[in-house]
């Protein structure tokens, strides 16, 4: 009986214990002016990560993400002048094209590059 006793208590306490902690969120801002993008930091670990558009430039903006080799396309919705916009996103390793969809503001330079590398 004792023994059914302790082996309860046991796995009470394991079942209370998270089975892996969560990865904490990453965040990027981009700063948008016309015709470039500044990053607040080029490379963030994979994962959870929080992107900021700030819109500082006097036409409207718009953010798109895409992994170079790969297929899947991630928006952050446009801002108008002295707007942000903000989405999270889970990203896997890689090298990701950011540009704006906006005319021709992609052809004129506007334009990034965000590493996302393995976490650790």
């Amino acid at each position: 009986m004792k023994r059914i006793a302790r082996l309860l208590v046991i796995l009470a306490c394991a079942g209370a214990m998270p089975a892996q902690a969560a990865a904490p969120l990453s965040r990027v801002q981009v700063v948008a002016v016309e015709f470039h993008y500044r990053l607040s930091r080029v490379r963030v670990p994979a994962g959870p990560v929080r992107i900021e558009l700030a819109n500082f430039g006097q036409d409207e903006h718009d953010l798109q993400l895409q992994r170079m080799g790969g297929s899947r396309v991630y928006d952050v919705p446009s801002a108008l002048p002295g707007q942000r916009q903000t989405v999270t996103l889970r990203l896997k390793p890689g090298l990701y094209q950011l540009r704006c969809t906006m005319a021709d503001h992609a052809m004129r330079g506007m334009t990034a590059r965000l590493r996302v590398r393995p976490r650790r």
